[in-house]
């Protein structure tokens, strides 16, 4: 109990501490005008309410990721407690909160825009593929899942089946509509189940007799079932995923950036709602370790059983079967409303590079069609590989944010340490991870031997990072930018 409360007091007081030190290395202009302002549209540039930006930005990135992703990562032990705090507020609350500020200077650029115009046109084109591919991934990894848990919880005709149709109908509909729509209405009863989920299950762990197992007082060895080939490091790293960092974040802050009313507003809707998902995850992999009795029981557990099986267990079992429904809505809400977005993402981030204007719905969809044709010959692979290769790619995708987030910063004579060391820290994680994970995921190369090569590949990048602001700074490379 006492290390839960004091990993909330920690992620809460890193947003206020840790957090206004990030606005103050970017620099806040109030008086800026906003891409809002600037480019209004009707469809995608809009003004929105706060309350509206922060909670669809919440919604968008929590997905399944803080709650598969953080049952998952704790198998590991209590080392994914620390990685969720330190990791969100070092890591992704940075990277989520850095990527929209570049974006609002750039007038709501989408992410590979972003990225190549710090790292260069070929880098450019590889994000440009690399988001939507992963894009495309979350709509179908967040497709099924959802589908399964509304399945159980109606009469036997509403099968499957049937609410991945529904499902992929209202994501055709979000993708197209104004955001102010259909997204801009939802989302705040979306928002109340996936609350009222973190709340419930809070309240039970803090007033409930419930005993925490967190394992800190016996170390942080590896606690999973099958520790040689699945370290620490980097495999629960790569596993918890959202819950800590998440590339995934930054492809959909653009998308509320064009929302935003003032730069002032940034650090609460950005860095906040990646607070706000560390919290979710926390609770998750309490509950977790709590409801099954330890990490040995959880193995055990999870030998027979799937993640989504846990969390209904947990939900229904904890709140009765009224909170435990509404519990499974806050975790159906939570990869629909990722899912959604997602795709309106890639269908952004496709009509920004083809220069294709969205103001009419014959254009929109021109782009939209191809994407959701990609989405569902997806949603014909096993669920397992499908989770596998967004996770990597995920945490990938943040390693270049990171990267291009550290060249913008020294460009502009700010501290860049605050995304250089994470951008150093993802590189050794996703290389070592790709080299280490069994064939066909990855190499299947000894851990060591891996290790050493996401170490190597870290030093490579650094040094070139190190190099290129040596230059800069010496005036004897020009870094040609065009806004």
């Amino acid at each position: 109990m006492t290390s839960l409360l004091i990993s909330l007091a920690i992620l809460i007081g890193g947003y206020f501490l840790y957090g206004l030190i990030v606005e103050k290395v970017f620099g806040i202009d109030s008086k800026r005008i906003m891409p809002a302002q600037a480019k209004a549209d009707g469809i995608d540039y809009i003004e929105m309410p706060t309350w509206k930006v922060f909670l669809i930005q919440f919604l968008n990135i929590a997905g399944l990721g803080p709650i598969f992703g953080a049952i998952m990562g704790v198998m590991f032990g209590p080392a994914a407690f620390l990685w969720i705090v330190l990791g969100t507020i070092f890591g992704g609350a940075v990277h989520d909160f850095i990527s929209a500020m570049m974006s609002v200077r750039s007038g709501g650029d989408s992410l590979p825009e972003l990225v190549g115009r710090e790292l260069g046109p070929v880098i450019k084109q590889i994000m440009r593929v690399v988001s939507i591919i992963l894009l495309i991934l979350v709509g179908a990894v967040f497709i099924c899942t959802p589908a399964g848990l509304l399945a159980g919880m109606t009469p036997s005709w509403a099968d499957a089946t049937f609410w991945i149709c529904i499902i992929f109908i209202y994501y055709f509909l979000a993708t197209l509509l104004p955001i102010d729509k259909l997204i801009g209405r939802l989302y705040p009863i979306f928002g109340f189940a996936l609350l009222f989920m973190a709340a419930g299950l809070l309240g039970v762990l803090l007033f409930g007799r419930h005993t925490i197992p967190d394992g800190f007082a016996e170390g942080l060895y590896n606690r999973h079932a099958s520790p040689d080939s699945h370290p620490v490091f980097p495999m629960m790293f790569v596993s918890i995923a959202c819950g800590a960092i998440s590339g995934f974040h930054a492809t959909q802050s653009p998308m509320m950036v064009r929302c935003l009313k003032n730069e002032k507003l940034a650090r609460p809707v950005f860095y906040g709602a990646m607070v706000a998902e560390g919290i979710v995850a926390l609770i998750w992999a309490t509950a977790a370790i709590s409801f099954t009795g330890g990490y040995p029981q959880l193995a055990e557990y999870m030998s027979s059983h799937t993640a989504g099986d846990l969390v209904h267990d947990i939900s229904v079992g904890w709140l009765g079967t009224f909170g435990g429904i509404l519990a499974i809505l806050g975790v159906v809400a939570a990869p629909i409303t990722t899912g959604d977005t997602a795709l309106r993402s890639a269908r952004l981030i496709i009509a920004d590079f083809l220069g294709i204007n969205q103001s009419k719905i014959t254009k929109r969809l021109i782009v939209t069609i191809p994407v959701f044709a990609a989405t569902f010959a997806l949603m014909l692979l096993d669920f397992n590989v499908l989770w596998r290769y967004f996770a990597w790619t995920n945490q990938t995708l943040a390693a270049f944010t990171l990267w291009s987030a550290s060249v913008y910063l020294a460009r502009h004579g700010k501290a860049f340490i605050i995304c250089f060391l994470p951008a150093c820290f993802m590189t050794m994680v996703v290389v070592g991870y790709l080299f280490a994970a069994p064939t066909p995921e990855g190499f299947g190369l000894p851990i060591d031997l891996a290790l050493l090569t996401g170490a190597i590949a870290m030093l490579i990048c650094a040094s070139i990072f190190v190099r290129y602001i040596v230059l800069y700074r010496k005036g004897r490379l020009i870094h040609e930018v065009s806004y």
